[in-house]
């Protein structure tokens, strides 16, 4: 069942929200060479907690971490350990913030290390995968159907030559940390819920350099693309308003 929120609850969600993009903006700030995966997390963590908040992906059932966190190949649900980061790889960091009783989620894939150094392949699939995130949001519009939203990431991602996941998902968002909808990456069918006001979503853009099959590692979470090609992820929390959406986890 898809919940409409109010305009107070939209309002926590909104400063929730700020706590979401702080502790990620942080942690990205620190993904450097040398850094320990679990570096991060201790990060966002304590930007979280310190806050007033509380990291939303501990409260799922089975997981102990604040964060997500991905590198290279990785594509979902990777678990923060002692991995250091290397000049030249990509990290996603996907984390989320519960407070006073609602939810919001926010992911943002960088490259690791020296920017003018870096292979215009590895610069070009962050450049695309934020496009597509703009574009998506801006199909979230009242009366536009999810159908719209997952249209507009998916033709940028395969314009860019890019593979859509087929099977992860954005979702609704709200006092649960996923609720209905769901949002595809790639269009499934057209006849989806029709987007209305007070809606609140985590519009998610997944994708690979390479084909879109996945497995799952032996810790039972993290999700890598079958043929080891490099994956991205931008994703933020999103309020439907009467004029559009409003992005609750912009980083500033």
């Amino acid at each position: 069942m898809i919940t409409i929120k109010s305009e107070k609850e939209i309002e926590i969600m909104r400063v929730g929200g700020k706590i979401t993009a702080k502790a990620l903006k942080a942690s990205l700030a620190a993904a450097k060479p040398g850094v320990k995966l679990g570096e991060l997390e201790k990060i966002a963590s304590d930007v979280i907690w310190g806050a007033g908040g509380e990291p939303a992906f501990q409260r799922v059932p089975g997981y102990n971490f604040a964060t997500c966190i991905n590198v290279n190949e990785g594509v979902v649900h990777g678990i923060p350990g002692d991995r250091q980061l290397s000049e030249g790889d990509l990290v996603s960091i996907d984390l989320g913030t519960y407070y006073k009783g609602f939810n919001t989620d926010a992911s943002w894939t960088a490259y690791v290390g020296d920017l003018k150094k870096a292979p215009a392949s590895s610069l070009e699939l962050l450049e695309v995968g934020e496009r597509a995130l703009r574009k998506a949001i801006a199909a979230a519009l009242p009366g536009n159907r999810i159908s719209d939203i997952t249209l507009g990431m998916q033709k940028v991602l395969e314009d860019g030559q890019y593979s859509p996941m087929d099977t992860l998902v954005g979702h609704g968002i709200g006092r649960e940390l996923h609720e209905d909808p769901q949002i595809p990456c790639l269009l499934i069918h057209k006849k989806t819920p029709k987007i209305k006001v007070g809606m609140t979503l985590a519009i998610e853009v997944i994708y690979a350099q390479g084909d879109s099959v996945i497995e799952v590692e032996e810790d039972g979470w993290t999700i890598k693309t079958a043929d080891g090609s490099l994956s991205g992820l931008f994703e933020h929390t999103v309020a439907i308003g009467a004029k559009g959406p409003v992005v609750l986890t912009e980083q500033e």
